[in-house]
């Protein structure tokens, strides 16, 4: 038996002590060859999950995938997700059917949602500015600085209102 036959068969969920049976070969054979294909070993209690209830296996997975694909989620955050290594998320991710992004295309989808947000917060800043709200009013609700909220209001388009001079009046002749 190949490495990788024995890997398959282990992460369907073979313990090693039937790959053992099956095979022919010594425990330790198995577990050299399990550890060249690069398998991540599993707790006996792990096994016994995984065998319980399959179905609960096949949700995690999906579930994997829809944070993956619809909401950008990184494989770290997957396996923090799930409870679960990095590598392990990842073997879920493509039992679920999906596919393994790089580093670059998860970076686009995280900066288009954050741009879209972003949008949203302006168009919000926009409504309240032209509902009479002052912009270092704005500012302190959302913890922004008085110029980011300018920005933003910027980016929304907004007309602004024409700034008030407090103070003493200021005399607009040339003095000699």
């Amino acid at each position: 038996m190949t490495p990788e036959s024995l890997r398959k068969q282990y992460e369907s969920g073979a313990a090693v002590e039937e790959l053992v049976a099956a095979s022919g070969l010594s425990y330790g054979t198995v577990l050299n060859r399990l550890h060249d294909a690069g398998t991540e070993m599993r707790t006996s209690w792990q096994t016994r999950r995984m065998r319980q209830n399959p179905q609960a296996r096949q949700r995690l997975a999906a579930h994997l995938r829809t944070l993956y694909e619809q909401q950008g989620a990184t494989l770290t955050e997957l396996a923090a997700a799930a409870g679960e290594t990095r590598r392990s998320a990842r073997r879920l991710l493509i039992e679920a059917g999906g596919s393994v992004r790089t580093t670059q295309q998860t970076l686009r989808i995280r900066t288009a949602a954050r741009a879209a947000e972003r949008r949203k917060l302006a168009l919000s800043l926009r409504a309240r500015y032209e509902a009479g709200a002052t912009v270092p009013d704005l500012a302190r609700e959302h913890s922004y600085s008085i110029a980011t909220v300018y920005r933003l209001l910027h980016q929304a388009g907004t007309r602004m209102r024409p700034q008030h001079h407090h103070g003493p009046a200021r005399d607009t002749r040339e003095r000699p």
